[in-house]
């Protein structure tokens, strides 16, 4: 049997009329890409599913170094606390079997005469663990000593303050190399918040800016920079994290830098650099992410240190210049850290680094371009000024004449007689 058509059309029942009523677009945010190094410089990274454990205990020391203060304390006096009570046990059983215990009920002159102790005054655990304590320490109170008619107590001393030193021996070092810690010292190295892109020397470069906050310096300091994004090979196998070495205009034949005032690090955009291909636009849709390392050995102490962190694509400025915060005062040159991360708009290309060698009229036409709103923003600024000195030198001069209109003499008239009878006024200033 047919189904009976309605009587309504199609395009007018409630189906079709709801399809043609205008939608409100839907927004979706957009999911920020993982970094890989932090602004910080901490590492991105989670270590899952490690299946030797047991190779973090081969190399306690720097197992210990990394632990976090918290946990480094605990174990700093669990050690010491337990081994005290190791040997406060050890104490205590010698005592124990040679018989000291046994004359605590006697008078003690009458045992100091008649017995002979491995350890004098230990009478209980108690005292053992003190004793134990003391020669651990080396406090050496007086009250408690060890004798010489006891091989076994001797053995034991032995022992005891051999340990004790390797415990010191081993956490003292883990407490200071904690304390000594070379990214300590990078907590003074800074990075501008922001990359910058902009035509340097008729190139287009990508810019950083780095500086040092203490006074002692950095020896042989390095800069690295790599450009870390996700690549496919054209064998279809997915590089996750690709890094990619990106060489500096700054470096020399050493790679080294002098870092007495902050510096701009300069990386020239050519044929061999990841971001050639590259425009404005597809910079923002990127999913690139540049690394800085900074390297270098500490003056003071000798221990080399590395700073680090990392620009997305959002935190690189395209078409922005770094001002310039080194200036002579009085013979003396002066940084001003205030400014350290200020930039300043100016007329850069905004198609890619391959479209300015393919089409060099493009960056002679932005540089004229360039140059002529210079001369524009020159001649208003020189006009303004004009203008200000003039209204200066009007109001300068009414304020003058309204003085000497103050300071005029009054006017005196003359009364000559004429023929006529009548008198002629004649005024005298």
């Amino acid at each position: 049997m047919l189904a009976r058509k309605s009587i309504i059309p199609e395009e007018f029942g409630l189906p079709g009329l709801a399809s043609r009523l205008p939608r409100k677009p839907v927004f979706r945010d957009r999911v920020n890409k993982a970094r890989f190094i932090a602004k910080n410089g901490s590492c991105n990274l989670a270590h899952k599913n490690i299946r030797e454990q047991g190779r973090f205990l081969q190399d306690v020391f720097t197992t210990l170094v990394d632990l976090k203060w918290r946990f480094t304390l605990v174990i700093f006096t669990t050690t010491f606390v337990s081994s005290w009570l190791l040997f406060a046990m050890s104490w205590w059983l010698v005592a124990f079997a040679h018989g000291d215990l046994d004359s605590r009920d006697l008078d003690p002159d009458q045992a100091w005469s008649n017995k002979t102790f491995c350890v004098t005054n230990v009478k209980s655990f108690i005292s053992a663990f003190l004793f134990s304590i003391e020669v651990q320490v080396t406090i050496g109170f007086g009250g408690r000593m060890i004798t010489e008619h006891c091989p076994t107590a001797i053995t034991v001393l032995i022992m005891q303050n051999i340990i004790g030193l390797i415990i010191n021996a081993v956490m003292l070092g883990c407490i200071f190399m904690k304390t000594a810690q070379s990214n300590r010292r990078a907590e003074t190295l800074i990075f501008s918040r922001h990359a910058v892109i902009a035509v340097r020397n008729n190139c287009l470069c990508f810019m950083i800016r780095i500086g040092d906050l203490r006074k002692s310096m950095i020896i042989g300091a390095t800069v690295r920079l790599q450009v870390v994004r996700k690549t496919t090979t054209p064998e279809g196998e997915v590089i996750p994290i690709h890094q990619i070495d990106v060489p500096t205009e700054t470096a020399v034949a050493s790679n080294s830098l002098f870092l007495l005032a902050p510096l701009i690090i300069c990386h020239v955009i050519d044929k061999h650099s990841p971001l050639y291909d590259l425009s404005a636009m597809e910079l923002q849709c990127s999913d690139l992410e540049v690394i800085v390392i900074l390297e270098g050995v500490v003056e003071t102490t000798g221990i080399t240190t590395q700073a680090r962190t990392s620009y997305v694509s959002e935190e690189i400025q395209w078409g922005h210049r770094f001002v310039p915060i080194v200036t002579e005062e009085e013979g003396v040159y002066s940084a001003d850290y205030s400014k350290f991360g200020n930039t300043v708009k100016v007329t850069t290309p905004r198609c890619s680094a391959r479209e300015l060698d393919e089409k060099p009229s493009i960056l002679i036409q932005t540089l004229q371009k360039s140059e002529l709103s210079h001369q524009n923003s020159l001649r208003k600024r020189n006009s303004m000024r004009r203008n200000n000195s003039m209204r200066k030198s009007a109001a300068s001069g009414a304020g003058l004449r309204r003085n000497n209109s103050g300071l005029a003499a009054p006017k005196v008239q003359f009364f000559t007689p004429t023929d006529g009878g009548g008198q002629n006024a004649n005024a005298v200033t």
